[in-house]
């Protein structure tokens, strides 16, 4: 029997592999999958809505649904998930030892309701006790120009940001016209080991770890959304997908923590897993509403207090009811 036919525009995972790939099919659909680049599928999925399912920004969805103009919801699947200390780079010649330097400087961001921003802003915030009014923000492409905000912002009093249409953070930073750079993509300075330029943690993997640790936040970068129409039509799809999205991830998973082949071209990749399992727990890439509320807590905290949100919004807003709760045999 044929199911519904569904389009969805997703990134490069392996963890969804087997759903992109037909592996896993979702009970009742006929699912049509396109690989494309991140920024492009948020562009034309916020500009123009163009698929049934999409991977899309946590930020941007959070916004959109603070001003209640989300055309899309949301399903408790989350493919990319990265901690964000990582996200700090500088230029060497403005002596900035550690995070209490960036007052009073100059600090570029691609976007303020950048997922990756916002917590790193946050973490700027409650862990190193840098005020963000303290900051001259900047706004614009990390490595183009004429990047914008997607989304309406209400800044918090004593914060201001600075536009900047005609050049790239990249080109701002090497110039000195930038003290450093809150990014999730590398400045292409950064990447061409320009010397001008280093991130502000070059061993960031343990103040990561640290920090979850004390907070358990694992920060969530991107939400799977489907367009409200569907949706409304077929309401039944929102579980449906879910179940087969963490079939997919379980697969992956699996295959990943075995030793016995290279699954990824990485030595000691399986290290990797067993560290992660140690820092972070077996369920160390959990789907699901309660498996996440803290980490979910934490980022509508850190919208609203960054005015990514111009209201509270709350874990329950985000998901519709037929993945809010879940049966047991």
């Amino acid at each position: 029997m044929q199911g519904i036919p569904l389009s969805m525009a997703i990134s490069n995972y392996d963890h969804v592999g087997d759903l992109v790939n037909g592996r896993i099919r979702p009970e009742g659909i006929d699912l049509t999958a396109m690989e494309l680049p991140i920024e492009e599928i948020f562009f034309r999925m916020l500009s123009f809505v163009e698929w049934d399912v999409s991977e899309f920004s946590m930020a941007k969805y959070v916004s959109l649904v603070g001003t209640g103009t989300a055309p899309f919801q949301a399903i408790p699947v989350f493919p990319s998930r990265v901690f964000r200390q990582s996200a700090f780079y500088i230029a060497t010649g403005a002596a900035i030892k550690g995070p209490e330097d960036l007052a009073g400087r100059r600090i570029g961001v691609p976007e303020w309701a950048q997922t990756a921003g916002i917590y790193a802003r946050a973490f700027l915030q409650h862990q190193c006790g840098v005020r963000l009014a303290d900051i001259h923000w900047v706004q614009a492409g990390v490595n183009q120009a004429g990047r914008t905000e997607k989304v309406t912002l209400s800044l918090p009093d004593g914060v201001n940001i600075e536009q900047v249409h005609d050049r790239s953070l990249n080109e701002l930073l090497l110039a000195g016209d930038l003290d450093g750079i809150i990014s999730a993509r590398e400045p292409a300075g950064f990447l061409a080991r320009d010397p001008r330029i280093a991130r502000l943690w070059p061993d960031y993997r343990s103040i990561e770890e640290t920090y979850y640790r004390k907070t358990g936040v694992f920060p969530i970068m991107h939400v799977i959304v489907i367009r409200n129409e569907t949706l409304s039509r077929h309401p039944w799809i929102a579980m449906n997908l879910y179940r087969a999205f963490d079939e997919a991830k379980t697969n992956s998973l699996r295959r990943l923590s075995s030793i016995v082949n290279s699954r990824i071209a990485i030595p000691w990749s399986h290290g990797a897993y067993d560290h992660a399992r140690e820092v972070l727990g077996d369920n160390f890439w959990p789907y699901g509403i309660e498996a996440n509320r803290r980490t979910l807590d934490a980022f509508l905290q850190y919208c609203g207090e960054q005015g990514v949100t111009q209201r509270t919004v709350t874990v329950e807003e985000l998901f519709p009811r037929e993945v809010s709760k879940f049966f047991k045999v």
